[in-house]
C-alpha cells in the first residue's frame, strides 16, 4: 500500500509546519482517542452532528468496522482463538482496509474525516496485551498523521463506572480476561483499562494530542472542542459553496 504521509516514529521530531510540509491531501484528520468511559465517542459524534448541520464536507470512521475483517473477527472472538498477536494483526488489516478505501481517498477528495480511535488505539490496548511498542509502531507506519488528535482523559474510577454501570455483562476480550489478570471480570476490566491508560499518557507530548477533560460537562466540553478544532484546521475549506444570485451574475457580467 502507498503510503502519504510521515512515518509515525518521526512525528516527535517532526515541527507542525513540516509535518503540514509534507501532506499530500486537501483534507483533514480529526481523531478523537481515550479509555472507555472517557466520552471521546459522544464528543465526537455532537462535532459530527454540529458540522454536518452546517453542511461540511464530512466523513466519519470508526475502529474495528470493516466488512472484510469484522467477521473474521467476530469468529474468532466467539470461539476464544486470539492471542495478542492475533488480535493485533487483524484491527491492523482492518485499519489498513478501511485507510486504503475510505480515510485517504477521502481526505485527497477534501473531506474532514472523523475517526472515533485511531492507530493510537493500537498503541495503547495491544502494548496493554504485550505487543511490543516499536514493532507495533511499524505496523502502522502507512498511516497518515493526524491534523489534531483529541485526547479524552477520565480518571480511571469515572471511566469504569460509566461503563459497567450501563453493561450487563463485560464481553471476554473487552474485559481482559484473556490476559489472566483476574478471575472476576470487572476487576479484570480495571487492571486492562489502567494499563491502557498508562500507555495513553506516555503518548500525550509524543503524539501531540490535545488534552481534554473527560469529567468537564458534555456540552461545555463540546464547545472547547469546537473552539480548538477551529484553531487547529481552517472549516473554511470544508464549508458548502455558496451559490452566486442572479444579481451578482449580472454584476459580474
Amino acid at each position: 500500500m502507498a503510503t502519504t504521509a510521515l512515518d509515525i516514529t518521526t512525528v516527535a521530531q517532526a515541527t507542525p509546519e513540516q509535518m503540514a510540509a509534507k501532506r499530500e491531501f486537501a483534507g483533514a484528520l480529526v481523531v478523537v482517542e481515550g479509555i472507555d468511559g472517557s466520552g471521546k465517542s459522544t464528543q465526537l459524534y455532537l462535532l459530527k452532528r454540529w458540522l454536518e448541520i452546517g453542511g461540511y464536507r464530512v466523513h466519519f470512521t470508526e475502529w474495528n468496522s470493516s466488512p472484510l475483517v469484522k467477521s473474521a473477527t467476530r469468529r474468532g472472538k466467539q470461539r476464544r482463538l486470539l492471542t495478542p498477536t492475533t488480535f493485533s494483526l487483524l484491527h491492523a488489516a482492518d485499519f489498513a482496509d478501511r485507510c486504503e478505501r475510505q480515510i485517504l481517498p477521502l481526505l485527497h477528495g477534501g473531506y474532514l474525516v472523523l475517526a472515533d480511535r485511531y492507530i493510537y488505539t493500537a498503541f495503547a490496548r495491544d502494548a496493554a496485551r504485550g505487543c511490543s511498542p516499536h514493532w507495533l509502531r511499524n505496523l502502522y507506519s502507512f498511516a497518515p498523521i493526524p491534523d489534531i488528535t483529541f485526547y479524552f482523559r477520565a480518571p480511571l474510577d469515572v471511566a469504569v463506572n460509566r461503563i459497567t454501570a450501563g453493561r450487563p455483562k463485560l464481553k471476554f476480550y473487552e474485559a481482559g480476561m484473556d490476559l489472566g489478570l483476574s478471575l472476576d471480570r470487572a476487576e479484570s476490566f480495571r487492571i486492562f483499562q489502567d494499563r491502557i491508560l498508562n500507555n495513553y499518557d506516555q503518548m500525550i507530548e509524543t503524539d501531540r494530542f490535545v488534552l481534554m477533560d473527560g469529567t468537564i460537562r458534555v456540552n461545555r466540553l463540546q464547545k472547547v472542542m469546537r473552539a480548538l478544532l477551529a484553531e487547529r484546521v481552517d472549516l473554511k475549506r470544508f464549508a458548502p459553496k455558496k451559490r452566486s444570485s442572479s444579481r451578482d451574475k449580472k454584476k459580474a457580467g
